[in-house]
């Protein structure tokens, strides 16, 4: 995991908005459309060259493509895997069931979204098609980023098993185990090829923290915590022979403005999140349900051989956080991680994380993303002092 000797680095968690025009293609492919795949290309080329300008304008350290290339930051999976058929019937989190007021905003707001609720079942045995998509989304991730001269690092995001589990359900396997087995095993060739051509994988797995008010809720924490163990087990399989340093881990409560009375605090989860086998935990800490949850690591501490890259920027408002803000919650990061060049500084949660559904208007992301490496300038000048 990449570390700075002498400031705090800035990155962010992965998706960033996409315009109208790319959003409208990447749907209607999703849906079974037929697109014109020049067009398609054309519109990535330009939405992946913007992103890459605004983040380095931003002054982002670590930086991707803003997950322009996909429908949405897991559901774009049976489109590179085969086996997945038919509708799922994932149910909503417990905010939407026990407050249908938040339903009524939400189909007021977007009415137009990706397959988050009915995404495609796996119904056969699963085969990943082929490396070709990632290999182009990487390629096209580098000639941006070379052209505008962007970024000390670059990472790509890919879902994890677990969340691939919960969010298209399982019609074939004779159990859970056996389906984040075979998961694993075809998700494996796609986490290879990101390492492969030098970028961070970054692994999104809000499996671990927001399935227990959605896949989960009906278990104790004890049993959620037990089927947490088995998605790590899973993830660690897949990523097996991929350098810790070179592969970090997000885990959130979901990534929705509404109440998250029911999230599972964090203390309950961190031992599980420690069996990983990453060099980098992602969690968010500007939550206003969160923010108080660094008392957790400082009882159960990051491991030495961990990074962490606390979110200090929320991600479902379109308040642009004061630079001061975000300095005060790194300085709290690094006096609890005791190691300040263990901390990066980076948003909750990504901000387009499904194409149509963006909570921040994109004026307010590149301005968000601005306020994180003023905050952590800031931060950096009291650390560790003037050069």
């Amino acid at each position: 995991m990449m570390i700075s000797r002498d400031r705090l680095l800035a990155t962010h968690v992965g998706s960033l908005p996409r315009n109208e025009m790319l959003s409208d293609l990447l749907v209607r492919r999703e849906e079974g459309e037929e697109v014109d795949k020049q067009r398609l290309s054309h519109e990535m080329d330009r939405a992946v060259q913007h992103v890459v300008e605004r983040q380095a304008e931003a002054g982002i350290d670590v930086g991707n493509d803003g997950e322009q290339q996909r429908v949405g930051f897991q559901t774009y999976v049976p489109q590179r895997i085969s086996g997945f058929g038919g509708e799922s019937k994932r149910r909503r989190g417990r905010d939407y069931e026990e407050f249908p007021e938040l339903i009524e905003v939400l189909a007021r707001r977007f009415p137009k979204r990706s397959r988050m609720q009915n995404a495609p079942e796996a119904q056969r045995e699963l085969h990943y098609g082929g490396t070709s998509p990632i290999l182009h989304e990487i390629e096209r991730l580098q000639r941006s980023v070379k052209s505008v001269g962007a970024f000390t690092e670059c990472f790509m995001t890919a879902p994890s098993p677990g969340i691939i589990s919960t969010t298209m359900l399982n019609a074939y396997y004779d159990s859970r185990e056996a389906y984040l087995a075979a998961l694993a095993r075809e998700m494996r060739k796609e986490y290879l090829a990101i390492y492969q051509a030098g970028l961070i994988l970054q692994i999104d797995s809000p499996d671990l923290a927001m399935d227990r008010s959605m896949f989960y809720r009906d278990l104790t924490d004890t049993q959620f915590v037990a089927a947490a163990e088995l998605h790590v087990a899973a993830l660690n399989k897949a990523i097996e022979g991929i350098p810790r340093d070179r592969v970090r881990l997000h885990c959130c409560w979901g990534n929705w403005d509404g109440p998250h009375i029911y999230d599972v605090p964090l203390e309950r989860i961190l031992p599980v999140l420690y069996q990983a086998n990453v060099g980098g935990l992602s969690i968010e800490f500007a939550n206003p349900r969160h923010q108080h949850e660094y008392q957790a690591l400082g009882r159960n501490p990051i491991p030495d051989h961990m990074v962490l890259l606390p979110g200090v920027i929320d991600t479902t408002t379109n308040i642009v956080e004061h630079p001061e803000v975000v300095a005060r919650r790194l300085q709290d990061a690094v006096a609890i991680v005791g190691d300040r060049e263990r901390v990066i500084a980076s948003t909750d949660c990504g901000f387009g994380t499904f194409t149509g559904r963006e909570w921040v208007i994109e004026p307010a992301v590149w301005l968000k993303l601005k306020t994180l490496r003023q905050g952590a300038d800031l931060a950096s000048a009291r650390l560790w002092g003037p050069p």
